[in-house]
């Protein structure tokens, strides 16, 4: 297994949910880690440096590589955890709520990839994860728009793992359904994990899954993980 102590890592999304359980879990592993979110939790671990970040703006991804290479340097981890939900019939949503949707989960990754794996290039070594979603791939009613980025984004990372390697290892993870605030802020439509029916995992479950991808030797890639509640059928 490989030794994160002293690796510097960069989570977008960090502030709550499952962005906040891997910002923990890297903590714990003497992760220097900058949090780049809308909103920044109190009593942060003493190995983290907050930013408050928009990922769907270039002035704000800028200012964020800008404050990272002057607190952390180069990277060596960049975990992309901003997203959220939507819940809008196709023929009967609002495509501006959509556009949002698609600005955050897609274009907000996008965003931190061209920001920060040039330098993990140059440096010679890195590893990005992309948080993705058992909806990836998965038609369902109200779900479109959300399942398409997703889908999009299980692309992108298969796209970037060709261009990066063997310098910078790629890894999807994609949970089911998680107990974490992510159904109270869906853009449109309500529901609570409990609601689904299929049980939930923890947030901290699934940043366990990032950390086991992100502690393999360098030689072994870990790209995707999929993760979910044992009687979750998709």
């Amino acid at each position: 297994m490989q030794q994160l102590e002293g690796k510097k890592a960069v989570v977008s999304g960090g502030g709550s949910g499952i962005g906040q359980a891997i910002v923990n879990k890297l903590a714990a592993c003497q992760i220097s880690t900058a949090i780049a979110d809308l909103y920044i939790p109190p009593d942060l671990p003493s190995n983290t440096h907050p930013f408050i970040c928009d990922v769907t703006t270039a002035p704000n991804i800028n200012a964020l590589y800008a404050g990272v290479q002057e607190k952390l340097g180069t990277p060596t981890i960049l975990i992309c955890s901003a997203g959220r939900g939507i819940h809008e019939k196709l023929t009967e949503g609002d495509p501006e709520k959509w556009q949002q949707i698609i600005n955050i989960n897609l274009m907000g990754t996008l965003r931190m990839i061209r920001a920060f794996v040039p330098a993990m290039m140059q440096a010679g070594e890195g590893d990005v994860i992309l948080i993705s979603s058992v909806a990836a791939g998965k038609s369902f009613e109200y779900g479109g728009v959300y399942a398409a980025t997703k889908t999009a984004l299980e692309v992108i990372a298969e796209t970037l793992r060709l261009e990066v390697m063997p310098k910078v290892r790629v890894t999807i993870v994609a949970p089911g359904v998680t107990d974490t605030a992510f159904f109270k802020n869906t853009v449109s439509g309500f529901h609570a994990a409990e609601d689904i029916g299929y049980g939930a995992l923890s947030a901290e479950a699934v940043a366990d899954a990032v950390i086991y991808a992100l502690k393999q030797p360098h030689h072994v890639s870990v790209n995707n993980v999929t993760i979910r509640p044992t009687t979750q059928p998709f």
